[in-house]
């Protein structure tokens, strides 16, 4: 079964969505394998972000991860990274699909309530970042 991380972002939390959006997602046959309210470090939030490191917005993006507590999530499924990603719809809300997590919940390109691995690749890597091996439950 492929995995995926999600992050619930800061505007998400500061405004009680996590428990609806974790809902949709499990309303989708998505199993959660793990699961933290965690305040993101600065270290974290570069490591995550490294791959935007040389781009003028990645200070942005660091400052906003680390603004608020975030919820992490490991979601398990068939095909969990294009499932997830297809329930959160477009990035910028502005054109995300109707009906998408993004589209209902999202403020604008940056505070879009949350976050999904790319690619299983990725998916890997970002979990490792974000859990230790005891803390997912197969």
């Amino acid at each position: 079964m492929e995995k995926s991380l999600v992050l619930i972002k800061p505007d998400a939390m500061r405004r009680g969505l996590a428990g609806m959006i974790l809902g949709r997602l499990q309303a989708e046959g998505l199993e959660i394998r793990a699961l933290k309210m965690l305040h993101v470090s600065r270290g974290l939030a570069e490591r995550h972000y490294a791959i935007h490191k040389d781009k003028p917005f990645f200070n942005d993006l660091v400052e906003y991860i680390t603004s608020a507590p975030i919820v992490a999530a490991v979601f398990a499924g068939d095909d969990a990274v294009t499932g997830i990603r297809k329930v959160m719809g477009a990035t910028d809300p502005a054109k995300a699909d109707k009906g998408t997590i993004r589209a209902d919940f999202g403020l604008n390109i940056q505070e879009n309530s949350t976050h999904a691995s790319d690619s299983p690749e990725n998916a890997l890597k970002e979990i490792d970042l974000f859990f230790t091996e005891d803390e997912i439950f197969e």
